[in-house]
């Protein structure tokens, strides 16, 4: 690929992600969608995927910048459900799928078939979070599926490198199999967690937030490169490192996290719609190596499909299984634990250890969350590209692409209705969460009156009661006014879901109006020539901090 290819994919999916924002549709699954409609235009040069790019420059930053995002404390409570989509589900599907390749394919050895379950394993959630983000799943779901999307790489790209050593004739025990698995895994954490420490401390003693952001562009390429050649999972280490500076953030600058935020939201939206373009640009090249092949072509795509609909059904699979045998042991199990603890000091340490529980529903969403990505298809290429002589390497790809575009468009295109049809919504979430913000807005007021309240001798001496006085007064008229603007929208918050409460509403659109109308007045002093394009600038970053407050804080928008 060179750089007129690369940058006419970029330009391609920016402006058809550009016309499903505008339109409110999935992005990913409309760039996919042109993307293999491109694939076919007569002429069109072969753009190949470079498994090294896309696991080195790609990868890294789109985990990393999901790390962030993430809640520790929500990725903690759902570590269990995490744990198991995310590596136990990663490990059944490739047994499941290999063993279904293995019957299916005359020349395929049973390494050479769990190697293309792990390859299929891993499923993509960025389309997924996106459409629930959209569609208000509960942030419970969302937490697992975040998580999960986080570490389902690492024990897939792990996998695929113990069967390609067994392929390649290492001999392994499976002590040795599972020796690999703990390397990788204790090599991303400590690596990860040593990059998240120093570069903590680093951007604490640096008071430039151009510099501390730049610094957080190059922690998952670092991060993922020196695991990854220390035998460990870059994967593993670059979701480490995230977590630990997304926890941390809040103790950074301000002027670091206003700029972080669009800068890693922009690089999601440009890598994203890069990665489906991609993955729909196969086609061609699919098409063209499984009819060149020495297999029939009905043979071969009807072997994926069949791939497909097992690694469709092994998730809900496994998810119900799972909640079933987890309520069972809660029925039946854990009764008889608590009374073995009460003379088992050494057993204590199993009571109390509960997970959220989630509905039938949010169950069924979550097992319809398959869908897979560039991984997939990395993991595909890399394997294909390989000198190892693997059995039936011809029909991996094909397998992987009809597996992962399979996912993305049936998955994908249903999971909107499913989730509309089955009401997955937790209506009382937006009033926990204005009840918390305004709770919490209150108590730092509240913190900032009682500090003026005892220094206010010491201020007073120093810049005079015309500076502090009027700043008490402010003050205390702000957290009156919260005080009753938390006690109306709580009494008036409407039944459905997602809707402001009329007064927020009000108030939003008063600021909002007056706000547009002073923006207004700056730009028109500029035409004019009266007003300098310096003042201009800082007096429009003043008023853009104003709307940022409003858009993102539920208690900043009582505020006239």
């Amino acid at each position: 690929m060179d750089i007129v290819e690369l940058l006419a994919i970029l330009i391609g999916s920016l402006a058809v992600t550009a016309v499903a924002r505008a339109r409110a549709l999935p992005a990913p699954l409309l760039v996919t969608g042109v993307a293999l409609a491109v694939s076919f235009i007569p002429g069109l040069p072969h753009i190949s995927i470079d498994s090294e790019v896309i696991l080195t420059i790609v990868l890294p930053p789109l985990l990393y910048s999901a790390a962030l995002d993430v809640s520790w404390q929500s990725f903690r409570q759902s570590m269990p459900q995490i744990r198991r989509l995310g590596i136990v589900l990663v490990v059944v599907t490739a047994v499941v799928v290999g063993f279904v390749a293995y019957l299916l394919i005359p020349d395929m050895t049973l390494p050479a078939a769990v190697l293309v379950g792990a390859i299929v394993a891993p499923p993509d959630a960025v389309s997924a979070a996106a459409i629930g983000r959209k569609l208000g799943l509960p942030r419970r779901v969302m937490s697992v599926l975040s998580g999960e999307s986080l570490i389902n790489d690492a024990a897939s790209l792990t996998l695929v490198r113990v069967a390609t050593l067994i392929i390649a004739g290492t001999a392994l025990t499976p002590w040795q199999d599972l020796g690999i698995f703990a390397l990788a895994i204790g090599v991303g954490l400590v690596v990860g967690g040593i990059f998240g420490v120093l570069v903590h401390w680093l951007r604490s003693r640096v008071d430039d937030p151009v510099v501390e952001s730049v610094m957080s562009l190059l922690v998952p390429f670092t991060a993922y490169i020196v695991a990854e050649h220390l035998s460990g999972s870059g994967v593993i280490a670059v979701v480490t490192a995230g977590l630990y500076l997304g926890y941390h953030a809040p103790k950074d600058g301000y002027g670091t996290r206003l700029i972080e935020r669009p800068l890693w939201t922009s690089i999601d939206v440009l890598l994203e719609g890069f990665v489906f373009a991609l993955i729909g640009l196969q086609l061609q090249a699919v098409v063209g190596d499984a009819a060149a092949s020495h297999r029939s072509l009905g043979q071969s795509v009807g072997v994926a499909f069949v791939v497909l609909g097992v690694v469709i059904l092994v998730r809900p699979a496994f998810i119900f299984e799972s909640a079933i045998r987890r309520r069972v042991n809660r029925r039946w199990l854990r009764p008889l634990v608590v009374r073995l603890t009460r003379r088992r000091r050494w057993l204590r340490w199993m009571r109390g250890r509960t997970e959220p529980d989630l509905s039938w529903r949010e169950n069924l969403v979550i097992s319809w969350t398959g869908m897979r990505g560039v991984v997939t298809l990395a993991a595909a290429v890399s394997v294909v590209a390989s000198p190892v002589a693997i059995p039936a390497q011809d029909t991996i790809f094909l397998i992987a692409f009809v597996v992962t575009v399979g996912t993305l468009l049936l998955q994908g295109l249903t999971l909107p209705w499913l989730i509309r049809t089955l009401r997955v919504q937790d209506p009382d979430e937006r009033a926990r969460d204005l009840r918390s913000e305004l709770a919490l807005s209150e108590k730092t007021t509240e913190a900032a009156i009682a500090l003026i309240d005892a220094r206010r001798d010491e201020w007073v001496s120093v810049y005079g009661t015309e500076a502090v006085d009027p700043l008490l007064s402010r003050l205390r008229r702000r957290l009156d006014l919260q005080r009753a603007t938390l006690e109306t929208d709580l009494a008036t918050e409407s039944e459905e879901v997602g809707q402001a409460p009329p007064l927020l509403q009000g108030v939003q659109d008063i600021r909002r109006a007056l706000l547009a109308r002073r923006r207004e007045i700056v730009l028109a002093e500029r035409e004019q020539g009266s007003l300098d394009e310096e003042v201009m600038r800082r007096v429009l970053l003043n008023l853009d901090a104003e709307e940022l407050a409003m858009d993102s804080s539920m208690s900043a928008r009582s505020r006239l």
